[in-house]
């Protein structure tokens, strides 16, 4: 039985594949996406799909994927293997709503922070009766570095990378300890914060940058890049 997972998030569009459970092909969109879909159909045939969508896509995938597949689109009227202490769940993103999720399949019973890095860093944390409590909201590393530009005369757009001096030398390596090794001791402050609350608990990283901090970070973090897709899979699994 094979499954088609869409996420279209603000930066990054992707799709990935699971076959009984496991991953079998992963794939990135640009542009228009809807061909890709056509032929990620035609390859694999899958009998399920599900989107999670926090932009404003072509309404025309909500025609494709039913046409060929048992399909559910993720929003806040979706069964869940966890439930919602949030005020207005309606305003809760698909993408968060994935991976608690995703958090509840793959550690069940376990008290989970689950640290989304993509456009912004998101912080949620599912408790060990599988409730989603909330969490918190920041800028991503992306949007960091393009406000240094574009909120001053001189500097530049700096591109993200791994490789940085705590001290830097030069505007480009100032600007990236700022950022990235700036997120890194915010996520460690906001972690040491959880566990003076709750003491024991998964710290799961997850979303597109978390390359870029798993090196920098001292607790001991689980990092799952697909974590997302694997929740939406989990809520596949439930709805269809």
């Amino acid at each position: 039985m094979k499954t088609l997972c869409v996420d279209l998030g603000n930066t990054r569009m992707k799709a990935a594949i699971f076959e009984d459970g496991k991953i079998i092909h992963l794939s990135a969109f640009d542009g228009d996406i809807l061909p890709s879909i056509h032929a990620l159909i035609k390859q694999f045939s899958p009998e399920k799909s599900i989107l999670s969508s926090v932009i404003h896509h072509d309404p025309r995938i909500e025609e494709v994927l039913p046409a060929s597949t048992q399909f559910h689109l993720l929003n806040h009227l979706s069964k869940l293997n966890f439930s919602l202490a949030v005020g207005k769940p309606d305003t809760m993103g698909a993408d968060r709503l994935a991976l608690a999720a995703a958090a509840v399949h793959v550690f069940p019973g376990k008290n989970n922070l689950v640290i989304g890095l993509g456009s912004c860093i998101t912080y949620n944390f599912i408790n060990h009766l599988g409730i989603f409590l909330g969490g918190s909201i920041s800028p991503g590393l992306e949007m960091r570095l393009k406000s240094l530009k574009d909120y001053t005369a001189l500097l530049p757009l700096v591109e993200k990378e791994w490789n940085f001096p705590l001290i830097g030398y030069d505007t480009k390596t100032n600007i990236l300890s700022g950022v990235i090794g700036g997120m890194a001791k915010e996520i460690e402050g906001i972690v040491r914060a959880y566990e003076e609350k709750y003491g024991n608990f998964n710290v799961v990283l997850t979303g597109g940058d978390c390359t870029y901090f798993e090196r920098l970070l001292k607790n001991k973090i689980f990092a799952d890049p697909d974590l997302l897709f694997k929740g939406l899979y989990a809520i596949s699994e439930t709805n269809n």
